[in-house]
């Protein structure tokens, strides 16, 4: 069945990075895009980033443009996301998603905690 599961999140000081893995399986990654979405306390999900199959960027959030870096690796069927320059507002769940055919999956989430 398809699994993807996040990990990396934690708690870092505002101007500091981190970088969230998720890695799937149960289906062919490489055919897939993959995106991250995040949900704040209080907050409807929205989505961070989307990477096409190949590895293209094809949505990025403005609130994160030019901090935010989304990337896979078809060879370990994971993406990732790389967070520099975070402040307390990104301080939410991050989620991996993927769709296949009309089914969307969702992983269990990655906590990201932003404070000093």
């Amino acid at each position: 069945q398809v699994q993807l599961v996040e990990s990396g999140g934690g708690l870092v000081q505002p101007g500091g990075s981190l970088r969230l893995s998720c890695a799937a399986s149960g289906f062919t990654f490489s055919m897939n895009h993959m995106s991250w979405y995040r949900q704040a306390p209080g907050k409807e999900r929205e989505l961070v980033a989307t990477i096409t199959s190949v590895g293209g960027l094809a949505n990025l959030a403005g609130s994160v443009k030019g901090r935010f870096t989304i990337s896979r690796d078809n060879a370990k069927n994971t993406v990732y996301l790389q967070m520099n320059s975070l402040t307390p507002e990104d301080t939410a769940v991050y989620y991996c998603n993927t769709r296949l055919t009309s089914k969307t999956y969702w992983g269990q989430g990655t906590q990201v905690t932003v404070s000093s």
